[in-house]
């Protein structure tokens, strides 16, 4: 059922009727009013909740959310990500994207598949049912580990670019690393180069206007996606672009979990050492990753650049697997199918690197049957996350994967923030994406899925040197965690859905 939707009136309006019934001195039938107008809005609210047919535990929670936390508990609700308008809020996105993956896809040649084994065959033919972009073997990929190597090695080909440099990046500070970028770009800008800056107005709040209009001044072209100020009225604020891209000159392109900061660089003491993983990638696929920028860019300034070849030609290299780019968000299939397309398709081992580990049912069951059938799973997370909720809702998953016999490890020497998932050491994916319902239903992102490649075996390598940083979660030491710990975990879970 399709309704037409007038939340944040409604929550002006609630806001108002609060006010006037608690705080002014009115009459009593304007109390009396401002009562009945709320208990409508509540119930129009709870209808359209119940017929949208989600799950009867989030029905469930969301409508006692409604009825016992009055006001703050709808203003939640509407302005949470919460509300299945994804559909209708990014129509025009979903369509201009699905128009241009369909004029890339008719570029590509079909691929040979025989050459691969079951589950590699098996995933690999998903992936291209159910996505919008294409598998491409005519690339090169790179892993870079952690934030020096990546940001030397983006500092290096930013200075080669010769025609145009394109970011988009969640968290983009106007640090000594930021102002380092800032420096190259404004020297390539002199040289002719056209650079573009996409930045997520809510990941990267400390870019103040003062700092925009410096980088502006160089020549930079820059643009938020989704800026704040206009997302309170059309209920957008909370759904992000997680997205870090880099693609210069059509050549070369980044990607993976790295944003722009020094603690990304491990100088932050609040964090100390920053794992974290980036790619390289050179050849065909670095053109579907500029269409993910493309897009992304025409959304937030207007401005459309398909039209030109001179960004959209593809410039193949020597590649030694399959590549494969794709993009999800609120417009799209959610990451979690590819997920959980990878973890079914397991033989032997399932490895996962995550800073947040808030997953759904789906992934959560098909971890707990993998561990079952005796194939190895690793979970590798944070010891110390960044966030209250985020720390105690991971633990909350731990007792269940730790009775079906997943490997649970804690992460010692920093902060863990890479983004891996590695199947049978031939199968692996890295990128933005984290397994968490933010991720999964709220943030635009972008995964390489890997199949067959040398880049696999180096993610194997980085996994099990900091597996040695690592301390493994044992039952009997877990379940003697205080009564303390149990009630943050339990607290913390029951907003898995918006973490």
């Amino acid at each position: 059922m399709k309704i037409k939707r007038f939340e944040w009136l409604f929550a002006i309006i609630m806001v108002f009727g609060a006010c006037s019934v608690f705080f002014l001195d009115v009459p009593s039938w304007w109390k009396g009013l401002c009562m009945t107008l709320y208990a409508i809005i509540i119930l129009y609210t709870v209808q359209a909740l119940w017929l949208e047919n989600r799950p009867a535990q989030t029905t469930l929670l969301w409508t006692y959310i409604l009825i016992l936390l009055p006001v703050l508990g709808y203003i939640f609700y509407v302005y949470s990500g919460q509300l299945l308008v994804k559909g209708e809020l990014f129509k025009a996105k979903r369509m201009s994207d699905r128009e241009l993956f369909e004029a890339l896809g008719r570029k590509q040649k079909s691929l040979d598949l025989s050459k691969l084994n079951d589950h590699q065959r098996s995933f690999v033919s998903y992936l291209e049912k159910v996505t919008l972009t294409d598998e491409n073997e005519n690339t090169k990929t790179k892993i870079l580990q952690n934030g020096h190597d990546t940001f030397q090695e983006i500092k290096r080909r930013l200075v080669e670019a010769k025609e145009f440099i394109h970011l988009e990046y969640y968290i983009f500070r106007y640090d000594r690393l930021g102002q380092e970028l800032i420096d190259i770009l404004k020297a390539k800008v002199k040289e002719g180069v056209e650079v573009r800056l996409l930045y997520d107005a809510a990941g990267s709040f400390s870019l103040k206007k003062p700092m925009v209009r410096k980088i502006e001044e160089a020549g930079i072209n820059v643009r938020p996606f989704l800026p704040l100020s206009r997302g309170w009225y059309n209920q957008k604020f909370n759904f992000r672009n997680h997205r870090k891209i880099v693609v210069i000159d059509g050549k070369v392109g980044f990607v993976g979990g790295l944003n722009v900061g020094v603690e990304y660089l491990g100088e932050d003491d609040d964090f100390g050492f920053w794992c974290d993983s980036h790619v390289v990638l050179e050849g065909e696929a670095v053109q579907t990753l500029h269409a993910v920028f493309l897009l992304d860019w025409k959304y937030a300034s207007g401005e459309s650049l398909f039209e030109q070849e001179r960004y959209m030609r593809p410039v193949p290299a020597v590649g030694d697997g399959l590549v494969h780019v794709v993009a999800t968000g609120p417009e799209t299939r959610d990451m979690s199918d590819h997920y959980y397309a990878m973890i079914t398709c397991a033989t032997k081992s399932i490895w996962i690197a995550t800073p947040y580990f808030i997953p759904n049912q789906a992934i959560q069951t098909a971890l707990k049957i993998a561990a079952k059938n005796n194939i190895q799973v690793r979970l590798m997370v944070p010891d110390t996350n960044d966030g209250f909720l985020t720390q105690y809702a991971t633990q909350s998953y731990f007792p269940e994967l730790l009775r079906a016999g997943i490997e649970v490890y804690s992460y010692q020497k920093g902060f863990l923030h890479k983004k891996v998932m590695i199947v049978d050491g031939d199968l692996a994916t890295i990128g933005t994406a984290n397994v968490d319902m933010r991720s999964f239903h709220l943030n635009f992102e972008v995964n390489l899925f890997l199949t067959g490649t040398d880049s696999i075996a180096d993610l194997v390598a980085h996994y099990e040197e900091d597996i040695k940083e690592c301390r493994r979660i044992r039952p009997v030491e877990f379940y003697k965690r205080s009564l303390d710990v149990k009630w943050k975990e339990s607290f913390a879970r029951l907003f898995s859905g918006v973490l």
